[in-house]
């Protein structure tokens, strides 16, 4: 069904004639919480509210494989039109776990697997063919070198990995399209900032775990790269930077950690004489794995990027809270729940399954905090 609207975007969403709009819970179908969190973060999304409020989706969906878009479009228009206190996503549910075979059970996952695979889904079922031509050699390095979608438009960043051996000195470049940077969270012995509170435990701000992403890594030893023009592993640097900043940027918290602290890094990198190409992976071992409970501090606006922006890229840097998906619990149990900032009245709410409620803006800094979504504040 295609929503025509006699307003402009802007007066979209303050025009809905709903008891509820945005601000409808979504039923548990039993261990879903993790997919109710990040739909209700994703449906307080603007620009993605807008779209979907509107007759775009439906000429741009390709219907053979847009089954779970044309029902997560539906859940918006129950969330933003509807009259209710809460709706099922059993219909979005059940044929996003026929594309996805991982979620059709009813038991716990991870929610930024969920999202990766909802942002990817979306991007499949809208995607228009790119218009930018690639030059011969070059590996497809962006989810829009295979098209461009409204998932693209508004999620998708770039990073470049500047590479350089440090036996030959040979230099190249990695381009790498993100929908989501997950950030490590510094030990505690290197602790930047200390927060005095009851359990004395450490505090970090965002930027701290933004420092740890963007800081240059010497790979050495068993994490050596192997050097075309070298002939054998040699130990080399990698620097990352942004390249491309998205409207919409999301942070995952790494807060699932190998026990001591140790985290196995496998990397390769070949260069190819002709075309510069060469091929980087990182590949990390997972187990042993604990929770970290470690306070991150994030700001609510005025997140400023800029340190970690390339000089090439002309986005603008600086970003504003809209969003949480918190994780309360450990590992094999807990509960996901969303804090999200509303459109129209500028009000925090929580969203805990069905139950919606209205919350002061202290409360949205938790230390449950696993995924965080800003936009950008030239939108």
């Amino acid at each position: 069904m295609a929503w025509k609207w006699k307003y402009s975007p802007k007066e979209q969403l303050e025009n809905v004639s709903s008891l509820h709009p945005g601000l409808t819970g979504l039923q548990n179908l039993e261990n879903t919480c993790y997919m109710n969190a990040v739909l209700q973060c994703l449906c307080s999304l603007t620009p993605l509210v807008q779209y979907f409020l509107s007759e775009k989706w439906n000429t741009a969906l390709h219907e053979e494989i847009g089954e779970s878009a044309t029902a997560f479009g539906c859940l918006v228009s129950d969330m933003w039109l509807g009259e209710f206190d809460y709706v099922s996503p059993e219909a979005f549910h059940s044929v996003f776990g026929k594309r996805y075979p991982a979620f059709s059970n009813r038991t716990q996952h991870d929610a930024q697997e969920f999202l990766i695979c909802v942002l990817d889904d979306l991007h499949e079922a809208f995607k228009e063919p790119s218009q930018e031509r690639q030059s011969p050699g070059a590996e497809a390095s962006t989810r829009s070198s295979s098209g461009t979608s409204i998932i693209t438009q508004l999620f998708e960043g770039q990073l470049n990995h500047a590479i350089r051996c440090l036996t030959c000195k040979a230099h190249t470049d990695r381009p790498e399209s993100f929908t989501v940077l997950s950030l490590p969270i510094p030990s505690t012995r290197v602790c930047s900032l200390q927060v005095q509170q009851p359990t004395h435990s450490c505090c970090f701000l965002l930027h701290d775990c933004l420092e740890c992403f963007f800081q240059p890594d010497t790979l050495t030893l068993n994490n050596q790269i192997h050097c075309y023009w070298c002939g054998s592993n040699q130990d080399a640097t990698v620097k990352a930077s942004i390249t491309k900043a998205p409207q919409i940027i999301i942070f995952h918290l790494k807060r699932y950690s190998l026990s001591g602290g140790k985290t196995t890094m496998q990397t390769e990198l070949r260069i190819v004489k002709n075309h510069s190409k060469f091929h980087f992976r990182f590949a990390w071992q997972d187990r042993n794995r604990k929770k970290l409970s470690t306070t991150v501090c994030y700001p609510f606006s005025d997140l400023d990027l800029s340190p970690y922006i390339s000089t090439s890229c002309c986005s603008t840097t600086e970003y504003s809270l809209c969003a949480v998906v918190n994780h309360a619990g450990d590992l094999d149990y807990g509960h996901y729940t969303a804090f999200c900032k509303h459109s129209v009245t500028k009000h925090w709410y929580s969203f805990d399954d069905a139950q919606v409620t209205k919350i002061p803006d202290s409360a949205v800094q938790a230390d449950t905090a696993y995924l965080l979504f800003y936009t950008s504040q030239g939108y």
